[in-house]
């Protein structure tokens, strides 16, 4: 992960939604943008991290348009 990411994710954050994915399931999509044959997130962040503490292998995304930062 990178280094600006890792310093905006809170952990208390990413428990909070994982807790929450447990008793509503994911109520809303991660964004991703195509990059070559790799998808790059552009916005989700936390509910990716809560996923993957949840040992889920799989996310619901949306596929958009966007810029490279």
């Amino acid at each position: 992960m990178p280094t600006k990411r890792r310093e905006t994710l809170d952990p208390d954050v990413v428990a909070s939604i994982a807790e929450s994915m447990l008793e509503e399931g994911q109520l809303t999509p991660i964004w991703v943008r195509e990059d070559g044959k790799r998808y790059v997130l552009v916005e989700g962040l936390h509910r990716l991290e809560a996923c993957k503490a949840l040992g889920d292998e799989t996310i619901v995304c949306m596929l958009v348009q966007a810029r490279k930062k």
